[in-house]
């Protein structure tokens, strides 16, 4: 049945709940709004520049992540970010897995910022 859907291109549940948005979508979302954005590079990539009220929670520290994620509404959207995107869709799917429901990754990540 998998198969099926993959040929007829029925979406998975995950996709469901991650949106990929661009740059420009992006900062509309999150500008002059209090939201949950997140980026998930390392301390030392987010010393070196990041969007403005963005909190860090290192992708690669799985302990942490968990952590830092359990605090946070999983009613309410979480803005994901990383260097290039191949990391905040990994934190995507994992956030899914523990129960958020609205997750918004910035395409391109913080390179096409």
């Amino acid at each position: 049945m998998s198969f099926l859907s993959t040929l007829f291109g029925k979406k998975n549940e995950t996709s469901d709940k991650i949106a990929i948005l661009d740059a420009n979508s992006y900062k509309e979302a999150i500008t002059g709004k209090k939201v949950q954005l997140v980026d998930v590079r390392t301390a030392n990539e987010f010393k070196g520049g990041h969007i403005k009220n963005a909190v860090n929670i290192d992708f690669f520290n799985a302990a942490a992540f968990s952590t830092s994620f359990e605090k946070m509404n999983k009613e309410k959207p979480v803005y994901l970010y990383c260097r290039s995107g191949a990391r905040s869709q990994k934190a995507a799917r994992r956030l899914i897995n523990m129960g958020f429901t609205q997750i918004y990754d910035l395409k391109g990540g913080y390179m096409r910022w």
